[in-house]
């Protein structure tokens, strides 16, 4: 079942923030597990995973908890609808009978909520019209009887929502469906569930498919990923790109494995939608796929939210490893510091029919002994070349000392030029020597890049955890353009408002931040229990990165403009106040 449903009832928000200042944090988690206080802090045995010594932290006074161990957090709320399994809605009239408070309804809701809401509420009526359809619709036989041949039972069908959308002589069932609910036709199309016809007339996007939604990281169905069955067009079709459904910055699956990806730190990234049920099935809840599309920066920055390694797990001879790989754009699992790997499956097979095969160990075996990815390319880039003639060894080691050159890190370097040097019979020496002359327009650029990141990351986290504990010393002018990262940017502008009604040295209540991807970025950065460093010196720290950058941008920009124009002056003016603000903060070159 959905979520919600498209006429779900809404409450008022003050009557929502009084229920959940009434309720004690202590009682709710009390009556489900041990809570015992440690100093001045709070623990128990999380309910979520299973362990030994407690690592689920909670603060009374804001309300909150957060596990170190398997990263289950949130509100009151949270922890009623995880532990009792409701929705948000029901989680809200539970709490409310408890504390004894008379929820009203807000009316205007539905106007408040915004197109976003409609959209994703238009989606949530398509997967349970799909699904539906699927279990129950007569047009459906086809479509069961292929998930049975993939070993899908009733549970597996139910858990990732899979559904059927049906080939009808109108094409419009669904449009069919939605408009009797009352959803307008301008929505149905801006959520890519239908497009116009040449006559006007609307027409479903899926016929004739199996269907498998498509969650973001919230837990919102987004999209469909349509499988076909029979006929002509594309074997498998995806959701138009929409304000909500935006494939380069999607992964399937992720919304049920993140938790996991957090407690292992890894992330499992496979070809496809069923790729990804079958190693759910099999016992990799890290797995998740890309939407129809090859791996990009965006998908990168989001895993690494999460993990820290990355392990590829592709049909060693299809395209999926070549797609997922193209180009030499090695930089960006490099500036993010995170670790790419390569699961190499047995020719011809695909995680999901090794599954279905029960071959689960093989799976196993192939991500725990999955290799660095530079060595994947270096080795099946050798491979492109005859390595007993002298010219195609240059060539081979032109291509590899290049791609070996990205690497910021040295003594990396130095090994995979050994490892170049065994592969082709070069003396060590030479290839060494090829692969620095490399570097230098590339690695050490790469190098200094990622460390200047890196620390400029740290900073803002930390000063964003001052920022939360509100001290007294904090300057007031703390804002958003401080933070370049862009989690905490958008976390300092939902918190801004928070911040100026604080009064200082009061922490910010964070119990009604409601935002599904920034809430509980901030709640994690809450519940840490690390010393809080100096509020003035990390803000100085971070101020001293921006007014670098900005000092940066502006010499190269006086280079350009003309001395004797206006735009010159005002530029100079700018370039020496941030050179003034910079010798304040006691930041010389």
């Amino acid at each position: 079942m959905p979520r919600r449903t498209l006429l779900g009832v809404a409450y008022d928000r003050q009557d929502i923030d009084k229920v959940r200042a009434s309720v004690n944090l202590l009682d709710l988690v009390g009556a489900v597990t041990t809570v015992k206080k440690q100093g001045r802090s709070f623990k128990a045995v999380c309910p979520f995973h299973q362990e030994k010594t407690a690592s689920l932290s909670l603060d009374p006074a804001r309300g909150l908890y957060h596990c170190f161990g398997c990263q289950a957090e949130g509100d009151v709320f949270s922890w009623v609808r995880q532990t009792q399994g409701l929705d948000f809605t029901e989680a809200v009239e539970y709490l409310a009978r408890l504390t004894g408070i008379t929820l009203r309804v807000d009316k205007d809701a539905a106007r408040r909520r915004g197109e976003r809401e409609n959209l994703v509420e238009a989606v949530e009526a398509a997967v349970a019209f799909y699904h539906q359809r699927l279990k129950l619709g007569p047009d459906g036989g086809d479509a069961r009887s292929y998930l049975r041949g993939r070993g899908y039972d009733a549970s597996v069908v139910d858990r990732y929502q899979i559904g059927y959308a049906p080939r009808v002589d109108s094409w419009d069932a669904l449009v069919a469906h939605l408009r009797s609910a009352g959803v307008k036709e301008k929505t149905m199309l801006d959520a890519g569930l239908a497009s116009r016809g040449r006559t006007g007339r609307l027409r479903d996007t899926f016929y004739g498919r199996i269907v498998f939604p498509i969650y973001d990281l919230r837990g919102d169905p987004v999209g469909f990923g349509g499988r076909k069955l029979d006929g002509e067009g594309p074997k498998y079709l995806n959701s138009p790109e929409s304000r909500l459904y935006q494939k380069a910055k999607l992964l399937y699956g992720l919304n049920w494995a993140k938790g996991s990806i957090s407690r292992s730190s890894r992330a499992i990234i496979v070809e496809g939608y069923t790729d990804v049920i079958a190693m759910h099935r099999a016992g990799f809840d890290e797995a998740v796929a890309t939407c129809g599309t090859a791996l990009g920066e965006d998908h990168f920055d989001l895993l690494r939210r999460f993990a820290e390694q990355v392990v590829l797990a592709f049909d060693a001879d299809q395209a999926g490893a070549g797609a997922a790989l193209r180009g030499d754009e090695l930089e960006t699992p490099v500036r993010l510091d995170l670790d790419l790997r390569v699961a190499i499956m047995p020719e011809g097979k695909d995680p999901a029919d090794l599954v279905a095969a029960g071959d689960e160990e093989v799976v196993r075996q192939a991500v725990e002994q999955s290799e660095p990815l530079l060595r994947f390319r270096l080795d099946r880039e050798l491979l492109r070349y005859n390595l007993d003639e002298p010219e195609a060894r240059a060539k081979a080691l032109h291509r590899t000392t290049a791609l070996v050159a990205r690497v910021s890190d040295e003594l990396t370097r130095h090994e995979y030029a050994r490892h170049l040097a065994r592969k082709t019979g070069v003396e060590f020496a030479v290839v060494s020597a090829a692969v620095e002359k490399a570097v230098k327009p590339a690695a050490r650029t790469v190098a200094a890049v990622k460390d200047k990141t890196a620390g400029s990351r740290l900073f803002e986290r930390e000063l964003l955890r001052v920022v939360i504990a509100n001290p007294v010393e904090l300057p007031e002018d703390v804002g958003p353009a401080l933070f370049a990262e862009v989690d905490y940017r958008r976390a300092m502008e939902i918190l801004l408002p928070v911040f100026q009604a604080t009064a200082p040295g009061e922490p910010l209540p964070l119990g009604s931040l409601d935002d599904e991807e920034i809430g509980p970025v901030v709640r994690r950065l809450a519940m840490e229990e690390r010393d809080l460093p100096d509020a003035v010196e990390v803000y100085n720290r971070v101020r001293q990165v921006r007014i670098e950058e900005q000092i940066k941008e502006l010499d190269t920009l006086v280079l350009r403009l003309d001395p004797a124009g206006e735009e010159y002056s005002l530029t100079l003016r700018r370039l020496i106040a941030l050179q003034q603000d910079r010798r304040r903060l006691g930041v010389e070159r």
